[in-house]
């Protein structure tokens, strides 16, 4: 059943908006057939941004048979041109989440693109082997703005839907969207503390575990993305028609792999909670190593291709699964202050002359208005989301040196070790905890820690009398969906603002 907005009724003067939100303005529900603004509008226009950034970083490795012949290319060659393409966005993606709180994810995204534009063209004119890994290097690049989409999605989308908007954003290969610049207008933001937020971020030992699981199932796929095409070409003597068949299939598995994921985790999160959702992405990516060995290991093209299509489908699920958890570890919101009203009322953002009813203008800036607080408590999830996705690149770089580079495995045998690597990767689960919520094999602190308790931890006295915290209380209020139905949760706490935590 939707959330009815209580805001709206209990403040006539806010904006109302398509879809149903809580307290941060963030949708309750997702509604995938509309294109209802500010939310889903932003949500289609992402993915099919960052569906172009991924087509040019990975149109080459079909074509491989082909290149590796005009451009005289070795075994070495091809595996440190894989290693390029993925190897540039681990600092790019660590850097957009700061980029996206600086410029807003909008204009972070588009100026990456239009930055690796050139790389794309100049692919027809690629002579060399150098020239070669060169531009797959910068096209690499682009794969940063997957960061800036679920930075986006995670501020646009409330607790019990994070996942599945995160899953379906990055599963359609999506770029954050919407209109920063209005939200800095129509809105103060008091200035952050980069140090300070930077500090939160990295200390916090559940984003590093995140960060390495996430390298053994997106990294896993970056990979598979890059040999493919030319391990059904090379090993089954198939055509390069055929084999380019075959490996598309491996990424068009995303377009409902992935958003179920997401899904999965929602799901499991209204019955089990936090734990639920840590005990899922375990199962899930765990299953997909073993099919990951079990693909190294058959012989047959048709047997291959059926357990490629179940692995591809498991691996990226595990992505999704992995971005229904992110949302939640950090949330150092040095944002809004809007005088302290906890949102400012919508009559006064028309201040960029646009709106001249003096109501409030119209709804798209009420929409942008109303969810600058949304835009600016997002510091550390900007920084916690870019450690993951850069972790997802670094596995995907270890990956391709250790079992792919030269000559020294044949491409079975690394993909069965590439299997072994990610069940291991993935056994640091287990210790992720949260004090509020518990962990795989733990519940909740006896202590009776509650969500306040957690997301407060991330500011000082001085901040909280200033009422900066605001925008964190919120998100604590809102995540305590995450203590499931069927499992052992903290108590809720009074109204009132903790002290110690």
């Amino acid at each position: 059943m939707e959330k009815p907005d209580h805001t709206e009724e209990a403040n006539p003067d806010r904006p109302k908006f398509a879809l149903p939100v809580d307290s941060e303005h963030k949708a309750t529900v997702f509604r995938l057939f509309t294109a209802a603004q500010p939310h889903m509008r932003a949500f289609h226009l992402s993915w099919i941004s960052f569906f172009c950034c991924f087509v040019s970083t990975f149109a080459a490795p079909p074509l491989l048979p082909i290149i590796r012949d005009n451009l005289n290319l070795t075994a070495t060659d091809i595996g440190n041109a894989g290693i390029a393409s993925v190897s540039g966005a681990v600092f790019a993606r660590v850097a957009m989440g700061t980029a996206c709180d600086l410029f807003g994810p909008r204009l972070a995204s588009a100026s990456l693109i239009l930055l690796t534009s050139p790389a794309v063209y100049c692919f027809s004119v690629a002579n060399s082997a150098t020239s070669f890994l060169l531009l797959r290097f910068f096209t690499g690049f682009s794969l940063a703005t997957f960061v800036s989409t679920q930075f986006w999605m995670s501020s646009m989308f409330s607790a019990p839907v994070v996942g599945t908007a995160n899953g379906v954003s990055g599963g359609w290969g999506n770029l954050g969207g919407g209109n920063f610049s209005q939200l800095k207008k129509s809105g103060d933001k008091h200035k952050e503390n980069l140090p300070q937020v930077v500090r939160h971020a990295v200390t916090n030992y559940r984003g590093w575990i995140l960060a390495l699981t996430y390298g053994y199932c997106f990294g896993v796929e970056l990979t598979i993305d890059n040999i493919i095409a030319q391990y059904f070409y090379d090993r089954f003597n198939v055509n390069l028609h055929t084999a380019g068949i075959i490996a598309a299939s491996f990424g068009l598995a995303n377009i409902f792999s992935r958003p179920a994921g997401g899904i999965l985790s929602d799901i499991v999160a209204k019955k089990f909670g936090m734990r639920g959702r840590l005990w899922t992405l375990w199962v899930v990516q765990t299953v997909g190593g073993l099919l990951c060995i079990v693909l190294g290991r058959v012989g047959s093209l048709g047997a291959s291709i059926a357990v490629m299509v179940m692995f591809s489908v498991f691996v990226q699920a595990a992505c999704g699964l992995t971005f229904g958890v992110v949302p939640f570890v950090s949330r150092s919101a040095h944002g809004n202050n809007d005088n302290g009203d906890e949102g400012s009322g919508g009559g006064n953002s028309n201040s960029d002359g646009n709106d001249g009813d003096g109501g409030g203008g119209s709804s798209g800036m009420m929409a942008a208005s109303s969810i600058v607080v949304v835009v600016a408590m997002a510091w550390s999830l900007g920084i916690i989301s870019g450690m993951t996705g850069g972790g997802g690149n670094v596995g995907a770089v270890l990956t391709q040196v250790i079992f792919f580079r030269g000559s020294r495995y044949k491409t079975e045998t690394g993909i069965t070790l590439m299997g072994i690597m990610m069940i291991c990767c993935t056994l640091p689960m287990v210790l992720i905890y949260f004090p509020q919520w518990g962990g795989m094999f733990c519940g909740p602190s006896s202590k009776g820690a509650t969500e306040e308790d957690y997301y407060m931890s991330e500011w000082n006295l001085a901040e909280k009398e200033k009422s900066f915290h605001q925008a964190s209380l919120k998100f604590a209020d809102n995540s305590r969906s995450e203590r499931g139905t069927r499992v052992g949760s903290a108590p809720t706490p009074t109204d009132e603002t903790p002290i110690h935590v």
